[in-house]
């Protein structure tokens, strides 16, 4: 968190108070990403949307987070249950601004169970302590999860051609910024190129997964960071505040999570991951497709993680860490190539 708290807006301010809290912690810890505040206290998490417009997003309005609050709840639910628990008004009463109660809502927090830290996935990770075990459990999940996630007509159509270069022309429109600061103009452009070539000579295979059902309302955000191994299983912090994005094809998702085992120098997981996906599914026609969309999902990661550099409640220390991830990930995306 940032050492001068002066920046921040009054009501993280107010929420870095352990008494703002009916459990009252001991301490809070804020950590923040460039769309929330999160706040750690003790036994709970509670977050708040920042009144940002990222154009992927859109959270300028307190109805617009209030919403997206009650829609990240349910949402999240699917993959784990018990740790989404309310949304939760904060009310401004004269000076006094609290957590919860009636009176006039400024704000919405998201309640949370705290997942333990040692055993995320990212955490594991580093530690060497994930298991070819771990990554059978998780890649039965996902089956199990994507076999019951919804598909329509409408959804159907984000798997389109034209719906993906969309999305992809957007990933390089918003990053044409961070050319010379997260990602070499060559690596820019050599990833772009590529892109573009795979959408225009490979439109069948984009078809054939529309025509096979494949595209489906999933978890959208599916990396390492975002995996706990708790209470069997738990799978959070899933796309909320874009459908399309949401909205995709099967293949899309689980190149995400591979790629992200490939960030942590672990293509061997990144392997057994993908090969238990598919042997629980039968669906072997995602491989024609998963250097193209772990490319595209690791320059997904590179381009919000370079949006932090355009936060001003991020301090200039936690910047200079985000460069190198970011291009890091922008490395991994030309990799692929």
């Amino acid at each position: 968190m940032t050492k001068d708290s002066s920046i921040l807006p009054d009501i993280v301010r107010a929420m870095l108070d352990p008494g703002f809290y009916p459990e009252v912690p001991e301490s809070v810890e804020l950590l923040q990403t460039q769309m929330s505040f999160v706040f750690l206290a003790g036994e709970f998490v509670y977050k708040i949307k920042k009144a940002v417009n990222l154009g992927y997003l859109d959270y300028t309005t307190l109805e617009k987070r209030r919403y997206l609050c009650q829609h990240e709840v349910e949402l999240n639910r699917r993959l784990c249950p018990d740790t989404y628990l309310a949304v939760i008004p904060i009310i401004q009463d004269g000076n006094v601004t609290k957590l919860g109660g009636t009176g006039n809502a400024i704000e919405y927090a998201v309640k949370m169970r705290c997942l333990p830290h040692d055993r995320m996935m990212n955490v594991l990770l580093l530690r060497n302590a994930v298991s070819k075990e771990m990554i059978q459990k998780v890649s039965q999940k996902l089956a199990d999860f994507h076999r019951r996630a919804e598909t329509s007509d409408e959804i159907s159509v984000f798997g389109s051609i034209d719906s993906i270069k969309t999305n992809v022309d957007e990933n390089f429109n918003q990053t044409e910024k961070s050319v010379g600061r997260t990602i070499s103009p060559a690596a820019y452009r050599r990833i772009k190129a590529y892109a573009q070539s795979f959408m225009k000579n490979n439109t069948f295979l984009f078809q054939k997964r529309i025509t096979g059902g494949h595209i489906r309302d999933c978890h959208g955000d599916l990396h390492a960071a975002h995996i706990c191994f708790v209470n069997g299983l738990c799978i959070y912090d899933c796309i909320e505040f874009n459908d399309r994005f949401r909205y995709c094809d099967v293949a899309s998702e689980i190149a995400f999570l591979a790629m992200d085992l490939d960030h942590y120098g672990r293509s061997d997981l990144s392997r057994v991951f993908t090969e238990f996906y598919v042997k629980y599914t039968g669906d072997d026609g995602l491989s024609p497709l998963l250097a193209f969309y772990k490319c595209y999902r690791a320059y997904v990661r590179g381009k919000v993680e370079s949006f932090k550099l355009d936060d001003p409640y991020i301090p200039e220390e936690e910047k200079a860490r985000v460069i190198n991830v970011a291009g890091r990930y922008f490395e991994l995306a030309e990799s692929y190539i």
